[in-house]
Formats: structure tokens, sequence, C-alpha cells
């Protein structure tokens, strides 16, 4: 009886029940997060992103703002379009796509470890358990503890995809190196290449490791790679112009990534000897795993002198096997280049640490210790294995639960690393959404005493005290936060519009012009000025301030300035324009019935008494609640001496509203004229 194989020597059947137990194990301790909301930046990047409201135009969904984590990533943004398309904001079925990417991801390098095991520099000791081994890896990786944030956290999709990018990469090459292989799986290695700087600058890296792979294990030096494939490495090498590209436009990230954030390079590197010692130690004891480790510095070199002895130790070994182990040195480089883009010199300010950052990196340190256990004990390693993958598993599973909710999810950072000022600062924030703003004003003030210098927790701390009527403590909390940081727009801001409401309209504006300073043509600060300028009677600056707001609002939010600047122009007699404008409210959002309202009191002002019947007709029909609609509908009709339509609208809004200030004397008045004008009758039905 002949046995089936795949090309690349193992039997199908047990490759193909392999890669479904590796889906299935990422399914299993990963379906309990399919419940979990939002949670910190996933609100800016899914709920607060307006270039995943619709699919088209696509450039602009390859366009996200720059201040998200999806900035400059447009592959990991239009996945989250697609989400949108499908979902709205509706959590689950981003979890879902987390979940298959991560899935996928797994599946893949099921495949590249199989086929990398069945080369000839490794096939003689591994190759007759190629298919065990690599789905022993694979089944560890999916259902490791450590990987949660980058699968169960939303936005870290982009850490997940852009693995999955990098393991296809790899795939495809290996594919297109095998005997008889499509020279097409060369051209989908570039591709998947290319979409991986597309989503993630870790990608940096993808082109190296291939050729590493190559030289390691297929052509056996980098001259000859390079004299079989040069076509293959300069196609994978103009990857990096598009990367180049994404990130020059990225400016840093508004700040968050880079040297101009205002974080040394060198503290920044002591803190990543004290990082990736803790990443590796979470590799074997996954606990205890923190959500956010803020962004305190290590400043004191004498403090890490052991991470780093150690970490140097390890690179050494890296670099010297790579030269006289290759196989070896394979999984050495592999860890380290993918982490260095994150965790070397160059500052992530936002983030000193992060648990996601290993995503890639754990797959190399488990194919060592797997490898080895296996050079050590046989098969019988692999029953050891399957016990920690079960353990793992359950971890994942009850760490998932920490993602419940968002406020549990703070506390349990707040519990793990109590002083953490961003953690109390994002706790006090879901409070306060929450309404608790007494609970909110303590965890700001924690926040503040955890880092003097935080600026963003006394803006925080102001807009909640702003909330409880506490207004000379918001206001102090304002200037506090201005005093630290003094191109702090949002406090510019809060403190304005506090300043508004008391009256105080000069310093008002000096705010409101400096939040411009800072943020230019930024909508909302462009409508409170032009507000303020309706208040003080300056018409023409609060015109040109409503224009300007909606020449930069996003399209889809913009028709409440419409709105408002059809009313001014209304109230200076320029029908005309106001009639321009509320049209193209109605145009912008048909579905509107406040939209068809404006414009009928707009028609209704400029005496055109039968279109403005139209668009209160069909306000009440989008609303058929909406009581103004239906009373300015009466009225309008009585002017046009159509009085038993008259009698009907008024009738309904007592039907809606029984003790209407006006209805009552309309409708009797409507009633009395039907009697006294029976030509009336003849209008409508």
């Amino acid at each position: 009886m002949t046995t089936i194989r795949d090309d690349s020597g193992g039997p199908r059947f047990r490759v193909a029940v392999g890669g479904l137990l590796v889906v299935l194990a990422a399914i299993a301790v990963y379906a309990n997060s399919l419940t979990g909301p939002f949670v910190f930046d996933d609100v800016a990047a899914i709920k607060e992103n307006p270039s995943i409201a619709q699919l088209w135009p696509l450039w602009s969904v390859l366009q996200p703002p720059s201040h998200l984590t999806v900035s400059a990533r447009p592959v990991a943004n239009l996945t989250l379009a697609i989400n949108h398309a499908i979902d709205g904001v509706r959590p689950q079925g981003y979890h879902a796509l987390n979940l298959l990417i991560h899935a996928g991801a797994g599946l893949v390098l099921f495949g590249v470890i199989g086929r990398t095991l069945r080369k000839p520099a490794l096939a003689p000791r591994f190759g007759a358990a190629a298919e065990l081994l690599a789905l022993t890896v694979a089944v560890l990786w999916v259902v490791h503890p450590l990987q949660t944030e980058a699968v169960t956290y939303v936005v870290q999709r982009v850490e997940s995809l852009m693995g999955l990018f990098y393991l296809l990469t790899l795939y495809c090459y290996i594919r297109g190196t095998e005997a008889g292989a499509s020279a097409w799986w060369l051209v989908l290695a570039v591709a998947a290449c290319a979409l991986g700087m597309a989503t993630k600058e870790v990608m940096v890296s993808a082109p190296l490791l291939v050729l590493l792979h190559d030289r390691t294990f297929v052509a056996g030096s980098f001259a000859e790679a390079w004299r079989r494939r040069r076509t293959f490495y300069r196609s994978l090498a103009a990857t990096w112009i598009l990367l180049a590209w994404l990130v020059i436009g990225a400016e840093n990230r508004s700040g968050s990534a880079g040297f101009g954030g205002g974080v040394s390079p060198w503290h920044y590197a002591l803190t990543q000897c004290q990082a990736i010692v803790h990443y590796l130690w979470l590799c074997a004891w996954p606990h205890p795993l923190v959500f956010d480790y803020g962004t305190r510095l290590v400043r004191d070199p004498l403090a890490v002198v052991p991470q780093a002895l150690l970490l140097l130790s390890l690179v050494a070994a890296a670099g010297w096997a790579v030269w006289r182990r290759p196989a070896l040195g394979f999984p050495g480089v592999w860890f380290f280049a993918i982490l260095a883009p994150s965790s070397s010199l160059v500052p992530v300010v936002t983030q000193s640490m992060a648990e996601h950052r290993m995503y890639l990196s754990l797959a190399a340190v488990l194919s060592l210790v797997v490898l080895a256990s296996y050079v050590r004990l046989g098969r019988r390693s692999l029953f050891v294995w399957l016990v920690v993958a079960v353990g793992w598993g359950g971890l994942t599973m009850r760490r998932n639960r920490d993602y419940r909710t968002e406020a549990g999810l703070w506390r349990d950072t707040i519990a793990k690393c109590p002083d953490n000022p961003r953690a109390h600062n994002a706790l006090g924030n879901v409070l306060a959404d929450a309404n608790r703003l007494d609970a909110a004003v303590d965890a700001f003030r924690r926040a503040g005493e955890c880092d003097p210098a935080y600026a963003e927790s006394r803006n925080n701390l102001g807009v909640v005290l702003h909330k409880l009527n506490r207004r000379d403590e918001a206001s102090r909390a304002f200037a506090e936060a201005l005093a630290l940081n003094p191109g702090y727009a949002a406090a510019h801001y809060n403190l304005a519009n506090l300043l508004d409401e008391d009256g105080r309209r000069d310093e008002a504006r000096r705010h409101y012009l400096r939040v411009l300073e800072l943020t230019p043509d930024e909508p909302a600060t462009l409508v409170r000025l032009a507000e303020l300028e309706v208040r003080s009677g300056d018409v023409f600056a609060a015109e040109k301030h409503y224009k300007a707001a909606l020449e930069h609002a996003p399209a889809g939010t913009a028709n409440a300035t419409r709105f408002s600047l059809g009313y001014l122009l209304v109230t200076q007699g320029r029908w005309s324009e106001a009639l321009d404008v509320l049209r193209e409210a109605v145009r912008a959002d048909p579905t509107s019935a406040i939209a068809h309202y404006n414009l009928a009191n707009a028609l209704v002002q400029s005496d055109r008494l039968a279109d403005a019947v139209d668009e209160y007709a069909r306000a009440v029909q989008l609303d058929p609640q909406m009581v103004p609609a239906r009373f300015n509908l009466g009225n309008t009709l009585a002017l046009l001496r159509r009085f038993p339509e008259a009698v009907r609208q008024f009738e309904r809004v007592l039907a809606l509203e029984p003790r209407h200030p006006r209805a009552q004397i309309a409708l009797d008045e409507a009633r009395r004229q039907s009697v006294l004008s029976p030509e009336a009758a003849g209008h409508g039905p």
C-alpha cells in the first residue's frame, strides 16, 4: 500500500492533522476572549478612528491619523476597516479576527519548523520526528500565556498580523527553494514581506533572516544563496523602501517612538536589559503578566549589571554559533533580530516594556528548548511538553478573564504595578466614563502622586472636577497640567471651555487660539471658538471659524457644524447661503431627521412654505416621534390654509406630548379655521 506524501517528504495526513490540532488549540484557549470589551488604545484606534468608518475610498483607509497605534501601518488599519464594515464597533468580530490571525500564524509556524527540520543540516537528528516536533513547538507557541496581549488586546493585532506575514515570508521562501517548486512561491514571499512592512516596523529584519536561513539550511553560504537567488533578495530588500516611506510619513507616530520623544537612548537601552531578561523569565514562568508596565526608565547602569552581562553573553553566544554552529545560531539571531527594533536603543516613549513584543521571539526560545529536550530525552520529552501545553493553556484562559472588563484589567495592572501612574490614570478614565466621578478623582490624584510630572492625570482630574461643578479645583488642575506641559493642547481646550462658561471670553479665546497653534484646523476647537464669537457678537469671525471647521471635519461628522452655520446665516438674513449649507447637510445624511428639520426651518424663514412642508414631512417620516417637526409642520400647513392637515398634525403632537404648551391653542384655531374655510378641505387626503 502506497503512502501519499507531500512534496517535502512528510505524510500529508500527519501534516493535515497536525495543522488542525494547532488551530484547535488556539481556538480552545482563546474562545473566552471573544466577549472582552475594547480597552485602552482600542478606543482611539477603532471607535475614534475616522479612517475605518468606510472601506471606500481605499486611500483614506490606508492613511490613518498620525496619533494611533495603527498610524503608518495601513494593512493593519485596513483589517480594522473590514471589521468595522462587518461588525461596526461590536468587539466580538474584532476578537474573532485576532484569534484567526493567531491560529493562522501558528499554522504557518508549524510549516516553517517542520520543513526546516527536514533540511539536510537537521534531518539526521530530527527528520524522523519533524512533524511531531514542529507540532509541539507550534502548539506551545499558540497556547503560551505570554501571547495573550498580542491576541486578546485588539489593537495589538499589529503585532500578531505582522507575525503572520513574517512567518509567511519564511514559509513561502522555504517552499520556493525546494526541488521542483514553482517560482511563484518566491513571489508570494516578497508579497508577504511587503504586507508585513506595511503592518509593523518590526518586519524590518525579515529579509536578513530569510537570507540567514538560506545560508544555514539551504545554500550553505551567503555567497551561494546570493548567486542562486539574487533577484529574490533584491526584491525582498526593495520592501525596505516601502517601510522607510511609511516610517518617514509617520513622523515618529506623533512623538511616541524614535529619538525625538525626550527619552534618552542610553536610559532606554538600560531599561531593555531589564526588560529582555524579564521576557525570558516569562517564557518559562509566565507569571505575573502585566498589561501595562508604564514608562519608567532605568537610569543607573549599576542596577542592571547582571542582566546586561547575561544579555551580552547570549548575544556573543548567538554570534559565535552563527559562524561555528549555524543551525544553533539561527534561533538566537531570530530572537534578537525581531526584538531589536523595539528593545534596543530606539526609544518607544509610551512603553518601556511590553509583553506583546515577544510574540515572534517566543518561537525561537520554544524551538531551542523543545529540540534540546528531544536530544536528551527523545520522544518521552513530548509527553512532558503535552502536560506543559495543557497547563499553559489553562493559564491563558485564566488571563483572558482579566480582559472581561476594562476596569478589572486596570485593577489587575495596579495590583501588580502599584506605582504605575498610567494605570491609575486609565482606571480613572474608565470610572469617569461609568459616571463614578468621586472614585475617578481618587484614581487621578493617585496617578499624580505616583508621578508628580504626569500632566495627563492633572488634565483628566480637571475634567472630572468640572463635571462635579468644583470649578475652582478644576481650573487649578488644568493650570497645573499646563505648568507641567505648556504645549498640552487638551488642557488648553478644557480650560478654555471652563473660562467660556464663566463668561471670561477673552481668556477663553486666548486658550482656544493656543490650541489651534498646537493642532492647526482642529474642528472641535474651531466650533467652540465660533460659538464664543457668536455670543460675543462677532458674527463674521464666527462664520470664518465655522467654515474652517467644515473644511477640516472628517466625513460624516460635520452636519452639526452645518446646522450652526446655517442658523447663523439665517439670523443675518442670508437666506440663499443658509439654504445652500443646510441642503448640503441633507445631501450628506439624507436619513437625518434633524437635517430635514433644520432645512425646513430655514425655508420657512425665507417664505418658501410649500418646500418647508415637504422637508418637515420628510423629518416626521424619518422620526415619527419628533414633536418639534410635527408642530412646525402643523403651523406651516395652517399658514398655507391647509387646515384639516394642520389639525391632524396638532392632534398627533398632543398624543405624543399632552402637555405641549402651544399645541392645544394651535389645534383649536386650526379647527375653527377649518370650519370657517370649507375650501381648505380640498387639500390633502
